[in-house]
C-alpha cells in the first residue's frame, strides 16, 4: 500500500474508519480501553467525522465533528463537547491537534487541554498520541491507532 505523502483528513477519514486505543494515567499504567467506530463524509465545505467510543467499563460514547479546512495543510474542528475550536497543521504524514474539551470526571466537568500527534505510517495505519493536560501539568496520555477495515465503505 502507499500512503501518501500528505496526510489529509477528507481522505484518510472518508468512509468508515475503525481503531482501538487505551488510556494511561499521569504513571503510565492503563486505566482503560476502548474502540472507536468512526465514519467520515464530505457535507458542503465540512468534513463530518462521526465517532462511537465503547470502554472497556461498558461506557459509550459520541462525539461528532465538523471540520473545515482553514488553508494549504491547515484544519479548524468543532464538536460538543470541544470547547471553542480545534486546530490543526499538517506536515507531511504527521498532523498536529490540539483542542479544549469538557471532559466529565466523577460529578464534575474539567476543560482538558489535549495536545495530539497523528503520524500516518506505510501500512496505512495512523497512530495518534494525545496529552492531556490542565493548569499545564500532564495527566496522561492516549494512544489510537486507526486502520481502515477490509470491507469498509468507502
Amino acid at each position: 500500500m502507499t500512503v501518501p505523502t500528505k496526510f489529509r483528513i477528507e481522505e484518510y477519514f472518508e468512509g468508515r474508519v475503525q481503531a482501538e486505543g487505551i488510556v494511561e494515567d499521569l504513571f503510565g499504567k492503563v486505566r482503560r480501553k476502548f474502540t472507536v467506530t468512526i465514519d467520515g463524509h464530505q457535507d458542503g465545505d465540512e468534513f463530518i467525522l462521526d465517532e462511537r467510543f465503547y470502554f472497556d467499563d461498558g461506557e459509550r460514547t459520541t462525539r461528532i465533528w465538523k471540520i473545515r479546512s482553514t488553508g494549504p495543510g491547515r484544519y479548524e474542528g468543532r464538536a460538543d463537547d470541544v470547547i471553542g475550536a480545534a486546530e490543526g497543521c499538517v506536515n507531511g504524514a504527521e498532523m498536529i491537534w490540539s483542542y479544549r474539551l469538557d471532559l466529565p470526571i466523577g460529578k464534575r466537568s474539567w476543560a482538558i487541554k489535549f495536545y495530539d500527534r497523528m503520524f500516518l505510517r506505510p501500512d496505512g495505519v495512523m497512530v495518534n498520541i494525545a496529552d492531556m493536560r490542565k493548569w499545564g501539568i500532564r495527566l496522561g496520555r492516549i494512544t489510537i491507532a486507526f486502520r481502515r477495515p477490509a470491507d469498509a465503505p468507502r
